[in-house]
């Protein structure tokens, strides 16, 4: 290139570059039964928005009319042969959209997509990254995989075949995963005449669907990805249709929530320690925005620190948003290891040891609440059992139905029990932090994925209410009434929780040392003892109180200025009871 040249044509490429930079990106999924047309919508997007390269379509066209001649049978051998020598030039609507993304051999040769195919495209107004997922049964773990991180969805349905219970588990899955918005496109109109009341039949029958399962916003489109109607461009064949197109919506879409507006969260994946003079964390930044400076806490330890330094491959920074991969060095050398996760002090995460969760089970052979599973959460994996299956949804008539087991494909909601805590959010609230998956313990197969809606309940509340034994008969035979002590934060905590219960139990009083089990605790309030509990951890704390108030289980937090005896008095005296 002449030298002369670049100073009149980099302000240019800067430009662009800047124009590219600044279109907000939505991540899309496209769902729905296998043949309802999702890689041919795909193709003719990519296509439209001038998304594939020269070569690809040259490629495409070829392999269209090869394929258009070869599949009829019984067609004079003339008439293939001119089918071939047309294969160089064929015109748009003989191209086979679905050969643009359908990548896999297999794939090509079966007609059907069986992994997650990405592909990318930019309009004027935005960058869209599509995830073209497979139809079939016995790959919807392929497509739960394809919607976990979009922000939109577009389910298909044949306008010939209707609404297919595979059509309703996609939609049901993509409302799981936390997809807010979802465009309903009947495809295949040109097949039925572009007949409006089978549009609307079909159209009012899934979004119904969606509604009820609590989408934000639902938009209807009669399309032909084949012939490209309602695509990109309004269609003179459908002029009752006053939606728009599909690409419309896709860029009138508001922007998704940032991860980096999230709480801090940073599961940590490696202990970096060149030399004895650097010591760092690596992992990436899950959610949230860190800054040097900033005062953290290591969990599920809860030792507290400071970001000394963050360190990358191109230099250090001051501040680090999520999804940035980085290195954190501490200003204390505390105990942190992978599986550990680093959070800001006044919003940590749950350590769940116990949660419910939604479950999409994978596995070739049902779920066995007898069998060993692994969970495996951001950077940590701990042995899990499924304590107890609440119940299996029918996907039909969206009814919980009681259950013993999930079979291939099933969802439901279940109780897990992990051997070490899970640090997590609520899905609703964090998806990288609250989602997980489940493998196999034996086979070490991927037979399940999750997401976490909170701790287990308890049932302590209701064990209490269905006793023949009331509160007011337990605590006039035990002179008292149940309650939950928090003792203060100390090197020595249990040592003085068990000085403490000595001189308490002395005075006659029923009270038991406790450390750190919330269920405990509250099982041993309920039955009218007061629990007297240490524990370090700073979620463990707060959901002691959260707990307590939620079981109207009398409460008292000592301060560790005052001595601990006379506050603990305070319980047993009504008169000066602070709750």
């Amino acid at each position: 290139m002449d030298t002369a040249l670049q100073p009149t044509l980099q302000p240019d490429v800067q430009r662009l570059l800047d124009e590219h930079s600044s279109r907000e990106l939505l991540r899309l999924v496209v769902v729905g039964s296998v043949d309802d047309g999702k890689s041919t919508l795909i193709g003719r997007l990519l296509y439209e928005c001038d998304g594939l390269f020269e070569d690809q379509i040259s490629a495409v066209r070829r392999a269209s009319a090869k394929r258009a001649a070869t599949r009829t049978e019984g067609v004079p051998p003339e008439v293939l042969a001119q089918g071939l020598r047309a294969a160089a030039g064929a015109e748009e609507e003989e191209l086979d959209f679905s050969l643009f993304t359908d990548g896999l051999r297999a794939e090509r040769e079966q007609g059907i997509t069986i992994d997650v195919a990405y592909r990318y495209l930019s309009t004027s107004k935005r960058k869209i990254i599509i995830a073209d997922t497979p139809g079939h049964i016995q790959y919807t773990r392929n497509m739960a995989t394809g919607a976990s991180t979009a922000d939109a969805a577009v389910i298909l349905v044949d306008a010939r075949l209707g609404v297919l219970p595979q059509t309703r588990r996609h939609a049901y899955i993509a409302n799981l995963l936390g997809i807010p918005y979802l465009a309903v496109a009947v495809n295949k109109m040109d097949l039925v005449g572009f007949d409006r009341a089978t549009f609307e039949r079909i159209g009012s029958e899934l979004a119904d669907f969606a509604h009820t399962l609590g989408f934000e916003g639902v938009r209807l489109f009669p399309v032909s990805a084949s012939r490209g109607d309602n695509i990109t461009r309004p269609s003179a064949r459908t002029p009752w249709h006053e939606g728009g197109t599909l690409l419309g919506w896709l860029e009138s879409l508001p922007h998704q929530r940032r991860l980096d507006n999230a709480p801090f969260r940073f599961p940590v994946q490696y202990v970096l320690r060149p030399h004895q003079d650097y010591r760092g964390l690596a992992g990436q930044v899950a959610s949230g925005t860190v800054r040097v400076g900033d005062e953290i806490q290591v969990l599920p330890s809860g030792r507290r620190t400071r970001v000394a330094g963050i360190d990358t491959f191109d230099g250090p920074l001051e501040e680090a948003s999520a999804p940035a991969s980085v290195t954190l060095r501490l200003a204390d050398n505390v105990d942190a290891s992978r599986g550990d996760v680093l959070a800001h002090v006044d919003e940590p995460p749950l350590a769940l040891q116990q949660l419910d969760a939604m479950l999409v089970w994978f596995g070739e052979q049902p779920l066995d609440p007898s069998r060993r599973y692994l969970v495996k959460q951001a950077t940590r994996t701990a042995p899990a059992q499924v304590e107890r299956i609440h119940w299996r949804m029918e996907l039909e008539d969206l009814s919980e139905v009681p259950a013993e087991s999930l079979a291939l494909n099933d969802i439901g909601k279940v109780r897990l029990v992990v051997r070490r805590p899970l640090l997590a959010d609520p899905y609703r609230e964090n998806r990288r932090t609250g989602a997980f998956i489940i493998i196999d313990a034996l086979t070490h197969d991927t037979v399940g994925a999750g997401m976490v809606l909170g701790p287990a309940e308890t049932g302590v509340k209701g064990a209490v209410e269905s006793s023949l034994v009331d509160a007011a008969e337990r605590s006039a035979r035990l002179g008292q009434s149940g309650a939950i002590v928090l003792l203060p934060q100390a090197r020595d905590a249990a040592s003085k929780a068990f000085t403490l219960e000595r001189r308490l139990f002395d005075q006659g009083r029923h009270v038991a040392v406790v450390a750190g089990d919330v269920e405990v605790a509250l099982a041993l309030a309920g039955a009218g003892l007061v629990a007297l509990v240490h524990a370090e951890a700073p979620q463990v704390r707060r959901a002691l109180r959260a707990e307590a108030r939620d079981a109207g289980v009398a409460w008292l937090k000592l301060d560790a200025a005052e001595e601990l005896a006379p506050q603990v008095e305070r319980l047993f005296n009504p008169r000066e009871s602070s709750k």
